[in-house]
């Protein structure tokens, strides 16, 4: 939203704002996607740059579209993300100085496995069945996993 934003002028951001958020109210990944596109061509003649942006960010900024509806809420916000480079950030400023790149690895790593037990267990984001349900279980035979 702040990128969007940045394209327009100051008195032209409660418009864009409350436009852009009329694409992520839609119910549907189909419709938010033909509004979106409705929206880029209201767009383009007085905000060609924000036009430019939007059809480059479509993907991105519809993609926990494609999720499960009981998921939108977790996944529509980056803010967990955020948060965990943060700490990555904080607690490697710590060490200040790592003697190799196997250290960094290996700090980083126990950070994201510590961070993974805290959402896989204590603040289960998505449970196990909804993301079953959107996950390819079938099995692989070796050989076409070799092959990859």
């Amino acid at each position: 939203m702040r990128n969007a934003l940045a394209c327009v002028g100051k008195k032209d951001k409660p418009i864009v704002t409350a436009a852009l958020r009329t694409a992520f109210d839609q119910d549907t990944l189909t419709a938010s996607k033909e509004h979106w596109a409705k929206l880029i061509d209201a767009f383009e003649p007085r905000h060609a740059k924000l036009a430019e942006l939007m059809r480059r960010a479509e993907d991105d900024v519809l993609a926990y579209k494609s999720f499960p509806r009981e998921h939108w809420v977790k996944i529509h916000s980056t803010n967990p993300l955020e948060r965990l480079n943060k700490e990555i950030k904080r607690r490697t400023n710590v060490v200040g100085i790592f003697p190799n790149e196997a250290a960094v690895t290996r700090l980083v790593g126990a950070l994201m496995l510590e961070q993974n037990d805290e959402w896989a267990i204590t603040r289960r984001y998505m449970t196990l069945e909804t993301v079953a349900a959107i996950c390819d279980t079938t099995p692989m035979d070796p050989a076409t996993i070799a092959a990859l």
